[in-house]
């Protein structure tokens, strides 16, 4: 019993003496095989603020829901559940929340606190990334509108840009402007996401088509882009049936979807554009005479770098032109990609791995492919969409009302479910209690570290492939040996195991993020109410964590922990705290909150 107290107040060590030796190894052994487990669960099993609960606008009729039905919906589609959206959700229903959250106004709020950084910087004092850090994190736990948020940051890790590289690192106000537009266009029409997303000075710096030149001499127009845009934002390396399973060509191999001739057709397409700004001269081309909002504005064409030879791409021929025009050029090019059929089951089998679960089935996939295809989603509780051709409204709620996402049986089902990035876990907890930052700008910089913290920033992929492929496959496990695929588990290992261990232990007592008190501080006063009473506190953080599908041995465990503390009558608040913190460490600790279900 004292290895559990000790849990919740000493971090995990690599060598201590005598009894603190083997007390410390033993808190390592709980905290580290809590997500250990994670490995035997799936191969076992074949692989802010409160919200408001007042009724919210909508011409949707209400369906009521039960409460973990509501929890683990808001664990699928938002930056994390708390008391209040799970009792709005549950009075209400899936119709009249989703009718809510796509017709709220996407804001600026990214951009308009780097705005304000900036401006209240010393002459010469330049913004930092840490900036992106505070606004991402204020956004994923006070913003309503968080079904925009969590949509965003699934869209941030399709349509990469990092951070980590050093030309988009320079400009953090950039960066903010493109999480901006991602949730600007989470609930419109793939195509101009693509074409938003194709046009931002930040992609244009990442994946170097910013400046990119006309064929001339022995130069070519460079290829990352026209090579990135087809393999990862549109249509994939193979041809794909609607349900998303591979065409098969001859000797049974999947049939490739572009080669070399294609990737240099389309990288024609990608010259000509570079910086925005009230003029087309080649000094501004190439970097020059900078616009104070360049790095915010789409990059502009010019057309004497365009080139205007013949492009063919993907069946698709752009004649050679005798004068450039590199929108028209572009417009062709996107609309081929838009139009192919790969778009739906590629895009939409991501979306279900970043919102719902890794190893969709064909139909799940199938049925989200054919809502973006049909640009609508009906189903007996909720309609929506505008009847074109890749409606992101309506793919997004293909994927959080499907049969597959909502049947509460799937949480006991092999394969099922997926691993809770680290970034979500952190925002989970923002969430369900409810957290408050002493400054209002929500100061916690970079998680990178695996050792003592997350082991993942936002908007810091180390590369175009995000933090994890689509389709990684821990080698040597019993998901391997089933067939499955656990993309997050690519960054999971020994160091990011205990790293996040002594990382709960700390926020969980002491809040998180800079200054002494930390700047992020949890609102633990519903649990505190109910640490009395252990079965009580173990109902609510099984509901507000993992929506109630605490299996008996794991609340055994907690009770325990819970139990062991005892509360002083005359001053019981340090006992009542203490019966907190163990609750939430072994609640987060436990595979039925990191393996999200």
């Amino acid at each position: 019993m004292q290895t559990l107290k000790a849990a919740a107040g000493a971090p995990v060590a690599e060598s201590h003496c005598g009894h603190r030796q083997e007390r410390m190894r033993a808190v390592q052994w709980r905290n580290s095989i809590a997500i250990v487990f994670i490995t035997l669960v799936l191969a076992a099993c074949g692989a802010g603020t409160s919200d408001s609960p007042s009724q919210p606008k909508s011409s949707a009729v209400a369906v009521p829901i039960a409460q973990n039905e509501a929890s683990r919906f808001l664990a699928q589609s938002t930056m994390g559940a708390n008391q209040g959206s799970i009792s709005q959700l549950s009075t209400y229903g899936y119709a009249i929340w989703l009718d809510e959250q796509f017709t709220m106004s996407a804001r600026p709020a990214h951009q308009a606190y780097l705005d304000a950084v900036i401006a209240a910087l010393s002459a010469g004092q330049p913004e930092e990334e840490r900036h992106v850090m505070h606004t991402f994190w204020h956004q994923a736990a006070a913003a309503p509108d968080q079904l925009r948020q969590r949509v965003a940051f699934a869209l941030s890790q399709i349509f990469v840009v990092s951070l980590q590289d050093s030309n988009v690192a320079e400009h953090p106000r950039g960066v903010a402007s493109y999480l901006d537009m991602l949730g600007r266009n989470a609930f419109g029409n793939y195509r101009e996401l693509l074409e938003a997303v194709t046009l931002h000075p930040m992609m244009g710096l990442y994946l170097s088509h910013m400046g990119n030149q006309k064929e001339s001499g022995k130069r070519v127009p460079d290829q990352n882009y026209a090579r990135e845009v087809m393999q990862l934002l549109s249509i994939g390396l193979y041809e794909l049936n609607p349900d998303g399973t591979p065409i098969l060509g001859g000797g049974g191999k999947p049939i490739e979807t572009y080669g070399p001739e294609d990737i240099a057709g389309m990288s024609r397409v990608f010259t000509g554009f570079s910086w925005a700004g009230p003029d087309r001269q080649d000094g501004r081309f190439f970097g020059g005479s900078p616009d104070p909002n360049r790095e915010v504005l789409p990059m502009q064409a010019y057309p004497q770098f365009h080139s205007t030879s013949e492009k063919r791409f993907l069946g698709t021929v752009i004649p050679a032109q005798g004068s450039p025009d590199p929108a028209g050029s572009l417009r062709i090019a996107l609309d081929a990609l838009y139009n192919h059929h790969n778009v739906g089951p590629f895009i939409g089998r991501q979306l279900i791995q970043r919102l719902v679960t890794s190893n969709p089935s064909p139909a799940y996939v199938q049925r989200v492919a054919e809502a973006f295809n049909a640009g609508r989603f009906t189903s007996t509780v909720y309609t929506t969409g505008s009847g074109r051709r890749g409606d992101l409204r309506a793919t997004i709620a293909a994927v959080l009302l499907d049969e597959e996402a909502r049947d509460m049986t799937k949480t006991q089902e092999a394969g099922f479910g997926k691993v809770r990035e680290p970034v979500l876990r952190l925002s989970a907890w923002m969430r369900a209690f409810n957290v408050r930052s002493g400054s209002g700008n929500y100061l916690l910089g970079t998680t990178d570290n695996p050792a003592s913290s997350l082991g993942q920033s936002p908007m810091r992929s180390p590369s175009v492939f995000n933090f994890y492929r689509p389709g990684y496959v821990p080698p040597n496990t019993g998901i391997a040996a089933a067939n499955l695929v656990a993309p997050e588990f690519q960054i999971i290992h020994e160091s990011s195991v205990v790293g996040y261990a002594n990382f709960l232990r700390s926020i969980v007592r002491n809040g998180v993020g800079d200054n002494s008190p930390a700047d992020i501080q949890p609102d633990y006063a519903a649990a505190l109410a109910a640490a009395d009473d252990p079965d009580r506190l173990i109902d609510l953080v099984n509901l507000l964590l993992t929506y109630g599908t605490m299996r008996p041995d794991t609340m055994s465990a907690i009770r325990e922990a819970v139990t062991s503390v005892s509360i002083n009558a005359s001053n019981p608040m340090p006992g009542r705290q203490n019966r907190v913190y163990l609750a939430v460490l072994f609640a987060m600790s436990a595979p039925e909150f990191v393996v999200q279900k």
